[in-house]
């Protein structure tokens, strides 16, 4: 059956969200306190859980649902596992988690296409849904000056802490970054010909913008999230930023530059074999 592969990486997620919620402590006596977690427990859930089912209607590719999966996984470890608590007392750690969001999980998302399968579990409702973000795809500038504002305003100093401080801000807070870099890495890696310009201008501008917010955190010589906060751990989490980040998108760039130029030789040898 075409969707077996992921049925069995679906029961590796099933093993380890148990584990991460544990180490979390999703399911303790502050049960009240952790209803964002549960929510966000819940959406997560809902929405592997439909892939699944749409699966079966729509059969994904193998390296789709490979993607797809594995961006299940590391969303289930990064938000209801132990990085969401070390997050709260280190801003290295803090930056681990936005990076694996925004550099791993979103562009996983993208590379998996789910839009069919939840199409075919949703129907008109779902094709009312992805219609519009089908059609933001189409503009890759535009996607990444929204995905950097969001970058930049969460990295604000107040709205950090307050994200610390408050698990319902904290939760739209992923939110935010897990979506704008889906919608950015969406319409980047899935333009079309005449719109990889534009692409290679959004991958070039995050990588810019993303490269002197984690300078400003690299150089800094004071604690911008409190005094309490090591410098040095602060600098460790701008390197995060700059170092790492900055290679994917290198990376990404390469790749869609290498796509475009196949594409282009492609059509210059069949309109030379018009031609003959």
């Amino acid at each position: 059956m075409p969707v077996a592969p992921g049925w069995r990486v679906a029961l590796a997620l099933c093993l380890a969200w148990p584990i991460a919620a544990q180490a979390h402590g999703l399911f303790d006596a502050r049960l009240a306190e952790r209803l964002p977690l549960l929510l966000s427990a819940l959406l997560v859930g809902t929405a592997w859980l439909l892939y699944l089912l749409g699966g079966r209607r729509v059969p994904p590719r193998h390296h789709e649902a490979l993607c797809f999966h594995a961006a299940m996984l590391l969303t289930v470890l990064s938000v209801f596992g132990p990085l969401d608590d070390w997050a709260e007392t280190s801003t290295s750690w803090h930056m681990t988690q936005h990076m694996l969001f925004i550099l791993a999980i979103a562009p996983l998302w993208a590379l998996a296409r789910p839009l069919p399968q939840w199409r075919g579990v949703t129907g008109m409702l779902g094709r009312r849904i992805w219609t519009p973000i089908l059609r933001a795809g189409r503009y890759p500038t535009a996607l990444a000056l929204l995905h950097g504002a969001v970058i930049w305003i969460w990295h604000s100093p107040r709205l950090y802490l307050l994200a610390l401080d408050d698990l319902w801000v904290h939760a739209f807070e992923h939110a935010c970054f897990l979506f704008s870099a889906w919608l950015f890495w969406w319409s980047v890696l899935h333009a079309g010909q005449r719109r990889v310009p534009q692409a290679l201008m959004a991958v070039l501008l995050t990588l810019m913008h993303t490269g002197l917010l984690g300078a400003l955190l690299t150089f800094g010589t004071v604690s911008f999230y409190g005094a309490e906060r090591d410098v040095a751990d602060q600098q460790l989490a701008g390197l995060i930023m700059w170092v790492p980040g900055g290679l994917v998108y290198l990376a990404a760039g390469a790749w869609i530059a290498w796509r475009w130029l196949g594409r282009m030789r492609r059509g210059q040898r069949l309109e030379a074999g018009d031609g003959l």
